[in-house]
């Protein structure tokens, strides 16, 4: 009974600041001897879903974290794999209608300096005029530079489709990635390929007439936890604990980044494989590839936002060092 008057006065917090922000012409009171707690929820669903209402703003934001990279090996014919300090700066446009527009830069500190390897633009829509789920798709074009000592897919096109359902106390959705490249991209990183496929299962064949191409599915399940006016009248925390299950091909790998998850409509395209034992394999079978548990948290004031995250990161293929874990933190402001 103590924990269900907290949770009633919680509730009634929320309808006073929705209220409040809202400035109806009939005041809402909230009884505290009301029983029937799946229409509080209902109406709590109702309060959150109007602070997330559609509408269009610009958003730039900067993500950091350290992530591991494959880099050429002097002295065996392994990739070695090393931690790098990673930077993303996205600028942004999404419209209320859904659709939306973005530009990202990855930036990588090799111990000496800071290099811009990968640039890639991004243009999508989302569906976001029912309440019970969201859903929407985006296509992105990378750019990478030349002759990099470390390995980069050869995947440059990616094609993203999700859904996901909101009205449930635990959130599912569901994700699909289809990403393809060139023969001439795949020529580029062909020893890189070899190596990795050698790490794999101890041999490789070289198949010149294999498509370049991969395909993702991603499952996940989530639950948002709010705090509001903690520091002032227009703060709130969140915290989004989150479970993700990924499996598909892995011939190649997606062009795989850190990337913000809570302030853009959709679920975020790209997952992390923060892992030092990344394999590839020349078979085209669908296998599981990692489990990952992300606990997300969020702090916003006004127009700023800053999110800290960690990540535990199951990756199958690898035959040893399955389990890694990493930080990373994105900070933005949205216009």
């Amino acid at each position: 009974m103590k924990g269900n008057k907290y949770f009633l006065i919680l509730v009634g917090l929320l309808m006073n600041l929705y209220t409040s922000a809202q400035k109806p012409e009939k005041q809402v009171v909230i009884d505290t001897s009301f029983t029937d707690y799946d229409a509080i929820f209902n109406e709590l669903d109702g309060i959150l879903d109007s602070l997330s209402a559609p509408r269009s703003f610009l958003l730039f934001n900067i993500g950091m974290g350290r992530s591991y990279f494959d880099y050429e090996s002097k002295s065996s014919f392994s990739l070695q794999s090393a931690r790098r300090l990673s930077y993303t700066p996205t600028l942004a446009y999404f419209s209320k209608t859904g659709l939306g527009v973005s530009a990202t830069s990855i930036v990588v500190y090799d111990g000496v300096n800071l290099n811009p390897y990968q640039f890639y633009l991004t243009g999508s829509y989302d569906y976001l005029k029912n309440r019970n789920f969201i859903t929407g798709a985006a296509l992105t074009h990378f750019f990478t530079k030349d002759s990099l000592p470390f390995y980069t897919s050869p995947l440059k096109n990616e094609f993203y489709t999700y859904f996901a359902y909101k009205k449930w106390w635990l959130k599912p959705s569901i994700a699909a990635s289809y990403g393809w490249g060139s023969r001439s991209d795949y020529q580029e990183q062909e020893e890189y390929i070899t190596s990795l496929r050698l790490n794999y299962n101890g041999y490789t064949r070289i198949d010149t007439r294999e498509s370049v191409n991969d395909f993702n599915l991603t499952a996940s399940v989530r639950h948002d936890f709010y705090w509001f006016n903690l520091l002032g009248h227009d703060d709130y925390i969140r915290l989004a604990p989150q479970f993700v299950f990924t499996s598909g091909t892995q011939k190649f790998g997606f062009n795989q980044t850190s990337n913000t998850y809570a302030t853009i409509p959709r679920t975020g395209t790209h997952f992390l494989y923060s892992s030092d034992k990344i394999f590839l394999d020349d078979q085209l079978y669908f296998q599981p590839l990692s489990l990952t548990a992300y606990i997300k948290t969020e702090y916003s004031k006004g127009k700023f936002y800053v999110q800290p995250q960690m990540v535990f990161d199951y990756y199958f293929p690898a035959m040893e060092k399955n389990f890694t874990t990493a930080f990373i933190v994105n900070a933005g402001v949205i216009f």
